[in-house]
């Protein structure tokens, strides 16, 4: 799989996310790769909280993929915190090299380190591929989710 790291998101990487955001039927209709001002203002909030991870994965100086991970303290499942997986991104180019796997299970284990006893994601419903994805990796789609948007 070649040189890969793994790590928090900085400023300079902001246009490379946006555009993994935006490659995609669903993510060129929300996202503006012309505007990045709202994007750097989005990664100093993430930045300046510690339950907020935006990672990305970079190959040879480029940003590959993306993950978001979201740790949540709670009061159900006898107090327990959870993580959230959100903004889950592969550079088309790297798509099937195992790069996906590798930041799911970077994830997974970044929430053990934060002591959470369940992993959740959502996934749109016309994402297929990305259902099987999870799903090898040992996720059940269990619930329904349901959105509002405001």
């Amino acid at each position: 799989m070649g040189d890969l790291d793994i790590r928090a998101a900085a400023t300079d990487d902001v246009p490379a996310l946006v555009a993994l955001l935006a490659d995609d039927p669903l993510g060129a209709q929300r996202e503006s790769p012309d505007d990045l001002a709202p994007y750097f203002a989005a990664l100093e909030r993430l930045s300046a909280d510690p339950n907020q991870h935006l990672v990305v994965a970079v190959r040879e100086g480029r940003v590959v993929g993306t993950l978001q991970l979201s740790i949540i303290p709670g009061l159900s499942r006898r107090g327990s915190t959870r993580s959230i997986i959100e903004a889950v991104r592969v550079h088309a180019h790297e798509r099937g090299s195992g790069l996906g796997t590798r930041l799911i299970e970077w994830a997974i284990d970044a929430s053990r380190r934060q002591g959470c006893r369940l992993v959740q994601l959502t996934s749109d419903t016309t994402r297929t591929d990305a259902h099987r994805f999870y799903e090898r990796l040992g996720f059940q789609a269990s619930h329904v989710g349901f959105k509002l948007q405001l």
